[in-house]
């Protein structure tokens, strides 16, 4: 059964978890046989433990990375990285308007959105056109101010420690 009503949801800060807790809520709503689309921006190093998961849990669940391995050059990225993106958020527009998906995620969008890959016209563009039954959640640090305005839910994740600053590398299963 679809959804009543859909929000916009964002989850942005310095702290980790913004995409943890969007699989969270990807599997919550797994769990009540909604469909779910997670696109992942500027993530393509993978595969991530998420990948995996994904397939068990499948065809409720579809995550499709886009971007390079390796880091985007903040504030000239490459136009790969730019290309990449825009192609990223068109599945975005589709997957929003096709009616196939009750839970759309833009994993790491914010983040997107701030290192000029895709513009904060074409995201708030995107709040406005969301289908009423149909949940947004837009994760990633740096959420434009104006994209906070326009959601429904905001969650900031502050960091108060994290062991990435004693020399933990990112460990399989935890954060990759």
């Amino acid at each position: 059964m679809p959804l009543e009503q859909g929000q916009t949801q964002v989850y942005t800060g310095n702290g980790k978890g913004k995409s943890t807790a969007a699989l969270g809520l990807a599997l919550r709503a797994c769990g009540r046989n909604l469909r779910v689309l997670m696109i992942q921006f500027m993530k393509g190093g993978g595969p991530y433990g998420e990948h995996t998961s994904a397939e068990k849990l499948a065809p409720l669940l579809t995550i499709i990375p886009t971007g390079r391995p390796g880091w985007v050059r903040r504030p000239n990225p490459e136009e790969e990285d730019i290309r990449l993106a825009q192609e990223g958020f068109v599945l975005a527009q589709r997957a929003l308007s096709g009616g196939e998906y009750d839970l759309v995620i833009l994993d790491e969008i914010n983040g997107a959105v701030s290192f000029g890959l895709v513009t904060v016209e074409q995201l708030l563009e995107l709040i406005r056109t969301r289908p009423p039954t149909v949940e947004l959640l837009l994760t990633g640090r740096d959420a434009h101010e104006e994209v906070i305005a326009a959601a429904d839910l905001v969650t900031e994740m502050k960091e108060v420690k994290h062991y990435y600053r004693a020399g933990v590398p990112a460990r399989e299963g935890i954060e990759k």
